[in-house]
């Protein structure tokens, strides 16, 4: 088992540099990312771990479907596709489908999040 809870201290993560390096487009700031893998890595089904970033804003098309939950910090995150911001704290959590282009607004000087991804396609529902 690996707890994520609201009331531990942060915790330790590898540096992972800008969000070009994780296949994103800044678009604010001076974004800094660093994370780890708990579960997987993105080349299997399944992954999921901690990731954080800095104060700023960036872009990116999801390369895979997440369920994540915020540790700590304040963002805003914006659905390109129908123009929906959500504003989250500590304890929100939200689903992303693959493909959908989101901009990440962090409103604080870090955020931190527990994710869960799979990177495989999802069958049209009839």
């Amino acid at each position: 088992m690996k707890p994520y809870t609201l009331s531990s201290d942060p915790p330790v993560l590898e540096n992972w540099g800008t969000p070009e390096d994780i296949g994103a487009t800044t678009l604010e700031g001076d974004v800094q990312v660093s994370g780890r893998f708990d579960l997987g890595t993105p080349e299997t089904a399944v992954f999921g771990g901690v990731y954080a970033a800095t104060r700023g804003k960036y872009r990116v098309v999801y390369p895979f479907h997440e369920h994540a939950t915020l540790l700590a910090g304040r963002l805003e995150l914006t659905d390109e596709t129908n123009g929906t911001s959500v504003v989250y704290g500590p304890g929100d959590s939200w689903v992303i489908t693959k493909g959908t282009p989101i901009v990440w607004s962090i409103l604080s000087d870090r955020i931190c999040k527990s994710y869960i991804a799979a990177t495989a396609d999802l069958e049209e529902s009839a």
